[in-house]
């Protein structure tokens, strides 16, 4: 059921790695010393030992990843070699063998690698263990001369990605001056920015826009540093959750989650993040799937139809209406015209929207206290027409409005236009179908609900 899930997203991206991944060894080569699993262990780093990774197991990996199509990213061991100096920081060179000969390995298995990753939130001040700047770089420089002599017979090479850890302004700049053009391709960073998921208070976070716009400082601060200090390099948050230890129980795997996920994916995007990866697919409050019976949570639909519907290019928008809107715009994927990404964090304000262009896209936004308050019934009604009616679709837009099942947003089923999503008898994804509305009705935006909105012929320069 899971690889069902993972192939829905095809090409899905995995990052493997994590806490304990600076300190595992990889069982190839002269590794010298028995290949053991983590145990925990008083005074290690996160309360453990020491871990091995055993080829079988990779293998067994790679079988899985070959059958969903997934695209891998592999965190490397940074801390291997080096020794603790004082509190948190670690000193001394990277030993490199290790990770040379399981590179070595991967390649002779034909195992296809989309980027080797030098380390886990080790950057600045750390995450349980750091390691200066001018150290980090110079074994990233190392890393990079690893990948260019076992892949110099390959038509592919890895990209080199790096730090993997929580952005810190003047960490990140000597970064890149050190490693210079041509060796740090990815500057990759973490982001749990509704804090510890034991908050009390983490709805009102989810729900609160000023808190979730706080985040827009590290995104515009990250991208300043990268075009001042290393322009050549992209971005990518490769592990965020929302609220850090695993999440918040019986919040981060219900609907409302969905109001920090879709607000941040459409966030990254405006400040160009390639990639934006979850914490996590399985495991913890924050999975995407329920980790005893892979049913998707609401989260794993909210992700799904924005792979399915949000293009790469973003559009402008501007707006006069209530900051509890949140929007985005993209050209849509795969099509012409455009996709509007609508959240509604008001408890008690539907909206009626109209979008217009006018070189670049704009709209005008009407509030309502509760015109709308029909509209459910309304959703229901017009699901027995969808697909069945043939006209123009010029004259249409496609709507697609999210909502928690008997309105309590921390449900862990979503609606999709009224309509419950499961698993269908033979444990697929359902189909995703929006309603068809004429450009000329009304746009309702309801209270406490998220709106996927296609306009097919939308007017857009930049979609052309």
């Amino acid at each position: 059921q899971s690889i069902r899930c993972s192939v829905a997203f095809r090409p899905l991206r995995i990052r493997i790695g994590g806490s304990l991944q600076d300190q595992v060894l990889y069982d190839v080569g002269n590794l010298g010393s028995p290949c053991h699993s983590f145990f925990k262990m008083k005074g290690g780093l996160f309360g453990f030992s020491k871990g091995c990774l055993n080829m079988d197991r990779w293998d067994a990996l790679n079988n899985l990843f070959s059958k969903t199509g997934a695209i891998i990213s592999f965190g490397l061991n940074a801390l291997h070699g080096r020794h603790k100096i004082k509190n948190k920081v670690w000193g001394g060179p990277w030993n490199s063998t290790n990770a040379h000969d399981f590179i070595s390995y991967t390649i002779s298995k034909g195992y296809k690698i989309e980027a080797w990753e030098f380390g886990n939130e080790l950057s600045g001040t750390g995450i349980g263990a750091s390691v200066s700047a001018d150290t980090y770089a110079k074994d990233v420089v190392k890393l990079n001369e690893i990948v260019d002599a076992l892949y110099k017979n390959s038509n592919k090479k890895p990209s080199i990605m790096a730090p993997g850890g929580f952005f810190e302004q003047g960490w990140f700049a000597k970064l890149l001056k050190i490693t210079g053009p041509g060796t740090l391709n990815t500057v990759s960073h973490h982001m749990y920015n509704l804090g510890a998921g034991v908050d009390h208070h983490l709805i009102e976070h989810i729900l609160d826009p000023y808190y979730l716009s706080k985040v827009s400082k590290t995104f515009s601060s990250l991208s300043q540093t990268i075009q001042q200090n290393g322009p050549w390099a992209s971005v990518w948050v490769e592990k965020s959750g929302g609220a850090f230890n695993s999440g918040g129980f019986h919040v981060s795997d219900t609907f409302v989650n969905s109001f920090w996920y879709l607000d941040q994916l459409g966030m990254a995007a405006a400040y160009n993040t390639k990639v934006y990866c979850r914490q996590t697919l399985v495991g913890g409050h924050y999975s995407l799937l329920n980790t005893t019976t892979f049913v998707p949570n609401p989260d794993y639909y909210s992700a799904l139809l924005w792979h399915r519907l949000m293009g790469k290019t973003v559009l402008g928008v501007t707006t006069t209406a209530s900051p509890y809107l949140r929007y985005y715009a993209h050209c849509s994927k795969g099509r012409a015209g455009i996709t509007l990404l609508l959240i509604n964090m008001s408890n008690n304000t539907d909206f009626i929207v109209k979008a217009r262009s006018r070189s670049n896209l704009k709209q005008n936004l009407q509030q309502t206290s509760d015109g709308a308050s029909s509209f459910v019934n309304s959703l229901k009604r017009s699901v027995s027409w969808i697909g069945s009616e043939v006209t123009d679709g010029s004259l249409f837009r496609e709507e697609y409005h999210m909502s928690p099942k008997d309105g309590d947003l921390q449900s862990k089923t979503m609606l999709l236009n009224g309509i419950q999503l499961q698993l269908t008898e033979k444990e697929g994804i359902p189909n995703l179908q929006p309603i068809r509305s004429r450009l000329s009705s009304p746009l309702y935006i309801s209270s406490l609900s998220i709106s996927f909105i296609v306009f097919p012929n939308f007017d857009s320069p930049a979609c052309a």
